[in-house]
C-alpha cells in the first residue's frame, strides 16, 4: 500500500510539473502571439508535443489562456505579499507595494496583464480570472491600509475604497509606463502614486521616503 501512495504522489507530481511546464510554454507564446493570436497548436509547437497533451492538461484553449494568466499572476502576488509581509512600519511596507508593483524594463508581467484586459472583453475566462487577480492586489493593498490605520500611522475612513482608487491610478499609469514611455516614466508613476496615497492615507506627501 505504502508504495501505490508513493507512486501516486510521484506521477501527481509528475503531472503539476507538466501543467507547470506547459504554463511557461504559453506565457512565451502569448508574448510573441498575444492572446488573442495564440492557439493551442502554437504551444504544442513550442514544446515539441502534440496537441492531445495539451487538451490531457487543459480541456480547451480558453482554459490553457486563463489559467497562463493565473500562472503569471500567481507569482506577482506572492512578491508582493513578500514585500509587505515584514516586521517594518505600516508606511514602509506600504510604500514598497507601490514600488514592486511598478513596471520594470522590459516587463513580462505588464506585457501579459495589459495584452489580458483587452482580451477579456471576448473571453468570459480570461474576465474572470482578471478580475479575480485585480481583487487579489486590490485586498493586499487594503490589508497594508487597514494595518496602518490600526497602527496610528495611516487616517484613513474607508480603506476599501482607497485602495481602489490607488489601485486603478497605478493600472492606468503602469500602461502608460508600459506602452507609452515618452508620457509617462516610471519615477513619475511612483511620484503620482505616492501624491494619492498621501492624501488617501492623511499624509503629508514629504512623508514618503525618498527612495525611487
Amino acid at each position: 500500500m505504502a508504495d501505490t501512495a508513493g507512486s501516486r504522489a510521484r506521477n501527481r507530481y509528475t503531472v503539476e510539473q507538466r501543467r507547470a511546464e506547459i504554463l511557461n510554454a504559453t506565457r512565451d507564446v502569448v508574448l510573441r502571439l498575444g492572446f488573442g493570436g495564440t492557439r493551442v497548436r502554437d504551444v504544442a509547437d513550442e514544446l515539441g508535443v502534440s496537441n492531445g497533451l495539451i487538451h490531457y492538461h487543459f480541456a480547451s484553449k480558453d482554459e490553457l489562456l486563463a489559467e497562463t494568466l493565473r500562472f503569471a499572476a500567481n507569482d506577482d502576488i506572492a512578491r508582493l505579499e513578500e514585500a509587505v509581509d515584514t516586521a517594518r512600519p505600516a508606511l514602509e511596507r506600504f510604500d514598497r507595494m507601490l514600488r514592486n508593483y511598478l513596471p520594470g524594463p522590459g516587463d513580462v508581467s505588464w506585457r501579459l496583464w495589459i495584452d489580458a484586459w483587452g482580451e477579456a472583453l471576448r473571453n468570459e475566462n480570461l474576465k474572470e480570472i482578471s478580475q479575480e487577480l485585480d481583487e487579489a492586489w486590490v485586498a493586499l493593498l487594503e490589508r497594508v491600509i487597514r494595518d496602518g490605520v490600526h497602527e496610528g500611522a495611516f487616517t484613513c475612513e474607508n480603506p476599501r475604497a482607497s485602495a481602489w482608487r490607488i489601485a486603478a491610478l497605478m493600472d492606468g499609469l503602469g500602461l502608460q509606463v508600459v506602452l507609452h514611455r515618452s508620457t509617462m516614466s516610471r519615477t513619475q508613476m511612483l511620484e503620482h502614486a505616492r501624491t494619492l496615497a498621501a492624501i488617501e492615507l492623511g499624509l503629508e506627501r514629504k512623508a514618503f521616503p525618498a527612495r525611487r
